[in-house]
This record gives C-alpha cells, sequence and structure tokens, in this order.
C-alpha cells in the first residue's frame, strides 16, 4: 500500500474514542495503518535507544492480547514513512519483533491515534500517554487471555509494569464472567464491588447479580457480604484475644490472605485455635485451681451443664444495702482498670508479664461478683473467651434457698404463666409488680400446622418491619420502651417477652430469603447510608452526630425495625407478651403489609388447597373454577389476584379487629 493510499484508508476509518474522553480528542482521529508504513518519530525522546530485555516478553502479550493501548503518531513528512510514532516506541519495537518471527508482516493492521495538530504532537513526546487511559475492565479481560496462553505472571507483570501482587489480582477478577465485566467496563459497578463479586464461589450467582446490576437493579452489597461471612473465622474471632498468631500457627494452625487486602485473614483451622487458648487458659487457671477453685472452660459458644445446686453470682440492682454498694462499686472500678491494663499489653510483651495482668484481673472479677451478691463465695469459675481481655469470668456459687418462681404478669384474660429460669436450679426472683399489659389479636391456631404458623408469623413480621421502618417517631418509641425495660428495670424483660430484639442482633430470615419490598427495601436503606459512612471518612458515633436530629430518625427507624423479631416457630410456642407490643406498635405505625407487598408463591406454598381456596373468597375472587385447578396453579392463580386486588391476609396484621378494638380497657388498666 502507498503511503498516499494508507493515509486515505486512515482518513476513512471510522472513529472508535470512548465518549468519556471525546472532548480531549478533537484534534485526534482513531485509524487503523498497516505495520509497513509505520516508523519511529525522531523527536520520541527515545529515538536511537535500542530495545530493552523486555520487548520480547511485550510482544508475547501483544500476540497474546493484542494492543491495549493504542500508539499516537502524525503523519510522516517528505522522505518519512506514512505515520510516525510519537508514543509508542516499545509497542512498535514489539511489533516488529513479532513480524520478525513470521508471526505477523508489514500488512498487519495496527490501530492509532493520529495527531495532527502541532502543538498536540509537541505534548505527546513529552508526555509518554497522550491517549485514551485503559479501561480496568480491559486490562482484566487481557490478562485472562494472557494467562491462557499460558503467560506466567512474573512476565505479564514485566511486560506491563505492574506488580506480581496487583497481576494476581487482576487475574482473580479475570475470571469473573463476561456480564460482570460488561458491567465494570459500564461503570455500573466500581472495581470495589466486582472484587466482592468475585469472592463469590457460585459462578451462577455472580452472573445473577451481574446481570441484575445491568438491568438496573444495583448490586445488594449485603446479601455477598452475609454469604462471605457465613463460616469465616478472622482475627476477630474472641479466642484470638488470648492466641497470638505464634501460638495458632504453633498448633498447626493455617491462615489465608485476603488476596485484595481488604479483609481480615481467614483462620483455616478453628479445632487448632481453640486447642491454643484451652493451653493458655488452662495455665491462667492452673493458681485458682490450685487454691481450691473449680475451674470450667468453655472455648465456645456452646452451653456448659454446670450441677443444679449452683447459681451465678451477680449484682442485683436495688438488692443490696448502700454500704455493700459501695463496697461492690469499689470493686467493680478496680475489675475495670484491671480489664484496661491487660487490654493495653502489648502483644509482644512477655508471657509472664500477660499472665500476671490476667491473674489480677481474674481475681479482681471474682471480688467484684461476690461483692455484688452480697459477699457469697464463689466456688466455680466459668472461663470463656473474649477478644478484648482474652478470657471472661462467670462466677458461680452454691444455692442459698430454693426461690419458688414468682407467677409472670398476667393476661387480659387472668391467665398466668409460671416464669422459666435460665437454667435448672437457678431460679430467679421476680418483681411482684404486675404491669399493665396491652391487648393482641388471638392467633388462629385451629387447623394451622406449626410450618404454616411459623410461616404466617414470620411474614407478619417482615410486615410490621416495613411498617415501622416508615414510622421513625414509632420507631424511637419502642426503643426507648425497649431499652428501659432491658436496662432500667430488674430482673430484665427476657427476650421472648419483647417484640424488639435489642441485642443488636438482626431479623434472621428464614433460609435466607429477603422480601426485596418488606424487609429487603429496609436493609437497602442501610446499606446506603453504610456506603455514605465510608465515603465520610469519619467514625459511626461521628458521622451520626454530625447529622441533623431530625436526620438520625431515619437510621434509627430503620435499625430498630430491622431488630424486630415476632416470628413462632410451633403453634404451640405463642408469645403473649411480644405480640402485645406489636398489637400497640402496630396501631400507631397504622401498619399495612398490603401497603408493599401481597401474597407470592414463596408464601403460599405452605397452604393447603382449602386455604387458598378461603384466600380468594376472602379477596372477593372467583373460587369455583380455581378449585379445579392443580396446586401449582392454583397458587400462581392466587398470587395474582392478591395482586391485582392490593390484598394481604388479616393473619398476617398485628393490629386488633375493629370490634376487639373498641372494647374498653379492664380494671388493670389493660385494653
Amino acid at each position: 500500500m502507498t503511503r498516499s493510499a494508507s493515509q486515505a484508508a486512515a482518513a476513512a476509518a471510522p472513529a472508535k474514542a470512548s465518549s468519556a474522553s471525546a472532548p480531549a480528542r478533537s484534534m485526534r482521529r482513531q485509524a487503523v495503518v498497516r505495520l509497513g508504513d509505520l516508523d519511529l518519530a525522531p523527536e520520541n525522546l527515545r529515538h536511537g535507544e535500542a530495545p530493552d530485555d523486555d520487548i520480547p516478553q511485550l510482544a508475547d502479550t501483544i500476540a497474546a492480547a493484542g494492543l491495549l493501548q493504542f500508539p499516537t503518531v502524525r503523519p510522516g513528512r517528505r522522505d518519512e514513512a506514512a505515520y510516525m510514532v510519537l508514543d509508542g516506541r516499545r509497542r512498535l519495537l514489539a511489533l516488529r519483533l513479532l513480524r520478525d518471527g513470521g508471526l505477523i508482516d508489514d500488512d498487519h493492521s495496527v490501530e492509532v491515534f493520529v495527531e495532527t495538530d502541532r502543538a498536540r504532537q509537541a505534548a505527546a513526546v513529552v508526555l509518554t500517554n497522550t491517549a485514551a487511559p485503559v479501561h480496568v475492565a480491559d486490562v482484566i479481560a487481557a490478562i485472562g487471555r494472557m494467562l491462557r496462553e499460558r503467560l506466567g505472571v512474573k512476565v505479564i507483570a514485566r511486560a506491563l509494569g505492574y506488580g506480581e501482587v496487583e497481576i494476581r489480582r487482576l487475574a482473580a477478577l479475570s475470571k469473573l464472567p463476561a456480564v460482570a465485566l460488561e458491567a465494570l467496563k459500564a461503570g455500573k459497578i466500581t472495581l470495589r464491588q466486582a472484587r466482592l463479586l468475585a469472592r463469590l464461589k457460585n459462578k451462577a450467582q455472580q452472573v445473577e447479580m451481574a446481570q441484575g446490576v445491568l438491568d438496573g437493579h444495583g448490586l445488594a452489597e449485603w446479601r455477598i457480604q452475609e454469604q462471605l461471612g457465613e463460616g469465616r473465622i478472622t482475627d476477630r474471632d474472641p479466642r484470638c484475644g488470648l492466641v497470638t498468631p505464634a501460638l495458632y500457627a504453633a498448633e498447626g494452625g493455617r491462615t489465608e490472605a485476603d488476596l485484595f487486602g481488604e479483609m481480615p485473614p481467614v483462620l483455616l483451622d478453628p479445632e487448632a485455635l481453640t486447642r491454643a487458648w484451652l493451653k493458655r487458659a488452662a495455665e491462667i487457671a492452673a493458681p485458682f485451681e490450685a487454691e481450691g477453685l473449680t475451674v470450667h472452660l468453655a472455648p465456645d459458644d456452646e452451653g456448659m451443664e454446670l450441677p443444679e445446686d449452683l447459681e451465678q453470682l451477680f449484682y442485683a440492682y436495688g438488692g443490696l444495702s448502700d454500704e455493700a454498694t459501695l463496697v461492690y462499686h469499689e470493686a467493680r472500678d478496680r475489675t475495670q482498670a484491671a480489664a484496661e491494663a491487660v487490654a493495653a499489653t502489648e502483644p509482644e510483651a512477655p508471657d509472664a508479664a500477660r499472665a500476671g495482668g490476667l491473674e489480677t484481673f481474674v481475681r479482681a472479677r471474682i471480688a467484684q461478683d461476690q461483692a455484688g451478691a452480697g459477699q457469697r463465695l464463689a466456688t466455680v469459675l466459668v472461663m470463656k473467651p473474649t477478644l478484648r481481655t482474652g478470657v471472661e469470668v462467670d462466677c458461680y456459687g452454691p444455692v442459698e434457698a430454693e426461690v419458688d418462681p414468682v407467677r409472670s404478669r398476667g393476661d387480659e384474660a387472668g391467665e398466668t404463666d409460671v416464669e422459666k429460669t435460665e437454667s435448672p436450679g437457678r431460679a430467679m426472683a421476680r418483681s411482684a409488680y404486675a404491669p399493665p399489659r396491652a391487648r393482641a389479636p388471638a392467633p388462629e391456631v385451629d387447623g394451622v400446622s406449626h410450618v404454616l404458623h411459623a410461616t404466617r408469623t414470620d411474614m407478619a413480621t417482615r410486615g410490621l418491619i416495613r411498617a415501622l421502618a416508615d414510622a421513625p417517631e414509632v420507631a424511637l418509641t419502642a426503643l426507648i420502651a425497649r431499652l428501659f425495660g432491658a436496662v432500667a428495670i430488674w430482673p430484665s424483660i427476657g427476650r421472648t417477652e419483647a417484640a424488639l430484639a435489642v441485642t443488636a442482633s438482626i431479623f434472621n430470615p428464614t433460609g435466607g430469603r429477603i422480601v426485596e419490598a418488606l424487609d429487603g427495601a429496609v436493609r437497602e436503606r442501610l446499606d446506603e447510608r453504610r456506603r455514605a459512612w465510608e465515603a465520610s471518612g469519619l467514625t459511626i458515633i461521628a458521622w451520626v452526630h454530625a447529622m441533623e436530629l431530625g436526620d438520625r430518625l431515619g437510621p434509627l427507624a430503620e435499625l430498630t425495625a430491622l431488630s424486630l423479631d415476632l416470628r413462632e416457630d410451633r403453634t404451640s410456642l405463642v408469645r403473649k407478651a411480644a405480640r402485645t407490643e406489636a398489637a400497640e406498635i402496630a396501631d400507631l405505625c397504622d401498619a399495612d403489609i398490603a401497603r408493599w407487598w401481597t401474597p407470592d408463591g414463596a408464601y403460599l406454598r405452605p397452604h393447603s388447597r382449602e386455604q387458598l381456596l378461603t384466600m380468594l373468597e376472602a379477596m372477593g375472587a372467583e373460587t369455583e373454577a380455581p378449585a379445579r385447578m392443580r396446586k401449582g396453579d392454583l397458587v400462581a392463580w392466587t398470587e395474582d389476584q392478591a395482586k391485582a386486588r392490593t390484598w394481604a391476609p388479616a393473619c398476617l396484621s398485628w393490629r386488633l379487629a375493629l370490634e376487639d378494638a373498641d372494647e374498653a380497657p379492664d380494671e388493670g388498666g389493660r385494653r
């Protein structure tokens, strides 16, 4: 091809510059030229230099993945080639090396950027890269092609000028499905989100989530985080408060570092971690066992069976005299000081120094619990792992006197429940005061299986979650009430007696299912707030405190709503007290699950055919033809009818029926 023909072909070549950088290339066009029409411009800063040793490796990468970054050229002048390379000397040398090896010839097509403006030509000589920057998605795809051509990580790193660790990270991303890389290149997900997606082991799930992003649904990061967190043990495990990495490794423990350096290392051998913790805890327990105390080591969360004639020693608010209370406070202060001293001890400190601090802490804790129990004698210690001090200590002593369980708060029908103790033989005194209790709708249990009852209360919980999330002022009321019941009342109101699970535990959906319109919508809001916090660079406290008072009500409502847990797994496990709280909250929220959700297939399938037909009758839909349908078709029909009518079953509402709500309060102040 002659010089003029080559230039004509270049002029006719369509421009392929990306729209994102088009304004920066107003004086440049993209063209396809022959390799034989390219030569190095004399004004190139490295003109005349000999090829460096890495040119063959660069040639290998170009052969495997093509040119990732197009050379910048200018039109040739008199006695010059058709196009002279201003930026891309090494790429031209690598292409010529491939030509000399017979892999390509002078007619090989090379995409270039043609600079016609003299000022920009000068800039291209000084700035080594004036072409469009390569998108990281293209680099990832190219590295995948190089790896398939069996090029090593070191070779790729030297050829592209990346560190080996970075190449390994990009290689991991290259295993993402094509739809995920497409979403990355389109700007639908960030590189951080791509790394998060790459950690999923299930390829089908990767494709599903990436396609959802392209369809405009966004990436539900919390779903990935939840899966990644399942079964993972990191250095934030409580046992690591006493076990150093060296002790863990000495027990044969293996550690897997996060390739991307964004998540804590994973401890692969929990048994080795437990063995190491038990050895260290046994050393701490030895002096106390020598003094006649019985010490039990509990390295995990599983309950420990203790003799029935023992009860835990603890401080009962209002149960001591003023003098005894002062003694307890002094003992508590000494325990806190000892705990802070242990927590401040460097991991590199000698074992003797750390062991001495732990012994002081344990003795202070024993003194505190004995003072809190009116100087009763501790005879049994239970040591559990904790991250801050290495061990946490619970003290037990003989039961002084049998305490008859008192009757708990009665319901509106005059019924009473016997208060159940935390463990056999450990009866706990209850306050004689029985506060009023609001009325709640009676559960439907006749003819209802345990599975169906669990399904209904599960879905009703989700509905109230959505209602409470949209009513911040009600959420504030519910949260303050729950905190007051858990902290200010002694004995505190137990978990099963309350509607709100304010123990920093989130509502755990059955089978991991999220209902997008209900609890899923609330989770998405919190996910957006989490990202805003990460972008702020502040601590959580500082970030929240910087909000206006009114702005804090939103996250408070969402966090409080997701702590709701009113699920009942069996018809025989009706949580009466929690139901009364739920009824009050639902009334204050004006809760109506049908505003956001109508029965779907997952909810309807556990119902029998008769129950489905009853639903159709309740919503005013036809029942004669559906009665002849198969179960699967009946479920689909019921779902469509409920959606068309914006209808949800009454059993999913925590609100009282109208006739019950109109009843007057009884003599005890209960409605």
